[in-house]
């Protein structure tokens, strides 16, 4: 796929220090089309779509006068960072009594169970990223992403293979119809407090800029087992140099209403900087982020 000017300009700060550009033909695998599971075994494709100091202070050394308090730093460099363009904030419309999105084709479209995307919605710019896929190459909707996104991935996949990190892309665009499907057999199968299948219209596949990610290592399952392989942990460390964030972190399972996915990335652009370095997810970036 070839990347427009407007985008290589965009990420190029992040992307040109650490990668070349990746070109790599799809190959088939032996797992068939996958989407998400919490299972150790081999996942079917039904399922795998589902899935989506406590020591004694002896010396206490005197405080200097001339020390910067760190609490007061981090306030102060919240305050003057966190701030995006009102463009970037959901344009929220209530519908039925649900707030349902009316600029989803923001790159910072905030999705999740409060914040829904419109049920007709549909990327106007999705193409299939070059990179290897779990399932070989087909052209069915879960190869797609957003334009933006999908470079970003190339660049992502580029960097890990010259590290000789193996990644495979899992599955991607999934339209509102496809994630109804999922949600009624997920809550058939584990009932209505399931937490690894979005109810239809929250979830980040419709976007265009998600993209699950797994590992032969894992039999390219989506497990979090992943997170203790070494293509685990080096998505975890290094995907927001290219734009992306792991979006369903672990121990902030209250806060995004998820489980840990560390197979789900999520396309953010510039913003996956400060999200890593602050250690947020996306919902605690929008209660910092400053509007101007």
């Amino acid at each position: 796929m070839k990347k427009n000017r407007w985008f290589i300009v965009a990420i190029s700060a992040l992307v040109l220090s650490s990668c070349s550009q990746y070109n790599q033909e799809p190959t088939n695998d032996s797992s068939d089309n996958q989407d998400s599971t919490v299972n150790d075994s081999t996942p079917t494709d039904e399922e795998q779509e589902e899935n989506e100091a406590n020591e004694p202070n002896e010396d206490i050394p005197e405080e200097d006068p001339n020390e910067t308090d760190q609490s007061d730093t981090d306030e102060q460099v919240d305050e003057d960072t966190l701030s995006l363009p009102s463009e970037y904030f959901n344009d929220i419309e209530e519908v039925d009594g649900q707030a349902v999105i009316q600029n989803p084709d923001n790159i910072l479209t905030f999705v999740n169970h409060d914040y829904l995307l419109p049920s007709d919605y549909v990327p106007d710019d999705l193409v299939i990223p070059d990179v290897k896929f779990s399932y070989g190459f087909q052209d069915i909707p879960k190869s797609y992403m957003r334009e933006e996104a999908a470079g970003a991935l190339e660049a992502l996949f580029g960097a890990a293979g010259e590290e000789n990190i193996e990644l495979a892309a899992v599955s991607g665009y999934r339209s509102y119809d496809r994630q109804q499907e999922l949600y009624d057999q997920a809550v058939a199968r584990s009932g209505a407090d399931q937490e690894f299948v979005a109810h239809p219209g929250s979830s980040e596949h419709q976007s265009g800029l998600a993209m699950d990610v797994s590992s032969s290592s894992v039999n390219y399952g989506l497990v979090q087992e992943y997170e203790n392989t070494k293509e685990g942990q080096w998505l975890a460390d290094n995907a927001h140099h290219f734009g992306f964030i792991i979006r369903y972190q672990k121990d902030k399972e209250d806060i995004t209403g998820y489980g840990y996915e560390p197979w789900h990335l999520r396309y953010v652009g510039e913003s996956a900087i400060e999200m890593y370095e602050s250690e947020l997810v996306l919902e605690e970036f929008f209660d910092l982020v400053r509007e101007i």
